[in-house]
């Protein structure tokens, strides 16, 4: 099922609305045959083979963090794309919410959305800061949050953690030397790979910052993944 979700002013601050619609436009108009292509099993270039298999280590990350058994468990998946892991999710007894800021990915997801769980997953177009989405038992976010700071990630994590009752987890660009060169001289990808901007964040910052921003949260597992042009931190946040 596809829902649309229109802004109505509630929710986060005006930068983060910006970057928000320039992602937007971006997996709808500008690169959307390219990440239509990566999240299928079609051939694609060797630049980006090796973030398809970097996507798909940080996916199989993210679904270990969650129990096993998720019968009985509502799961936001909070920039699902395509929707790969939010079938993964409701394969393992979950009630999954998809949601994206690309209507068009979330009509690939509708569509490939296989028989066995139809039902069990509902993707929507919006805000995955939307406060009308509802509770969660566990949020997970993969590589939305790597286009925002650090005081924007702790924002949006503690946005979700007072709707979330036992876990988010969620990746970062981690600051490493490459990615901050890469950042200033733009050229980590050739113009044709080009994604968004990349902020790469400081782990020891963002700790800090998601300690201060998110009362009685432990900050859990975490880990780094690198595969070519790929490289991604994932994150996980233990409330209750």
């Amino acid at each position: 099922m596809k829902v649309d979700l229109a802004s109505d002013g509630l929710g986060p601050p005006p930068r983060w609305d910006d970057t928000r619609a320039r992602l937007e436009d971006y997996f709808d108009r500008t690169a959307f045959d390219a990440w239509a292509a990566l999240t299928s099993d079609a051939p694609v270039s060797k630049i980006r083979a090796t973030v398809r298999a970097g996507r798909d280590e940080m996916r199989s990350t993210l679904l270990s963090w969650l129990p096993a058994d998720l019968s009985g468990r509502r799961i936001l998946d909070a920039g699902c794309g395509t929707g790969a892991l939010a079938v993964e999710a409701a394969r393992r007894g979950a009630e999954v919410v998809g949601i994206d800021v690309s209507p068009q990915l979330i009509s690939i997801a509708c569509e490939r959305a296989p028989a066995d769980v139809r039902g069990r997953v509902q993707f929507l177009s919006g805000d995955m800061l939307d406060a009308r989405l509802g509770h969660f038992d566990h949020v997970v976010s993969m590589d939305v949050l790597i286009h925002y700071r650090t005081e924007q990630i702790a924002a949006a994590v503690a946005g979700l953690a007072a709707r979330t009752r036992h876990s988010i987890v969620f990746t970062f660009a981690p600051g490493t030397p490459l990615l901050r060169t890469a950042r200033a001289v733009g050229r980590l990808f050739p113009q044709s790979d080009r994604a968004p901007t990349i902020i790469p964040v400081g782990r020891r910052a963002l700790h800090k910052r998601l300690a201060s921003d998110i009362a009685g949260a432990r900050l859990g597992r975490d880990t780094r993944v690198s595969r070519g042009f790929y490289t991604s931190q994932a994150q996980e946040v233990l409330l209750g």
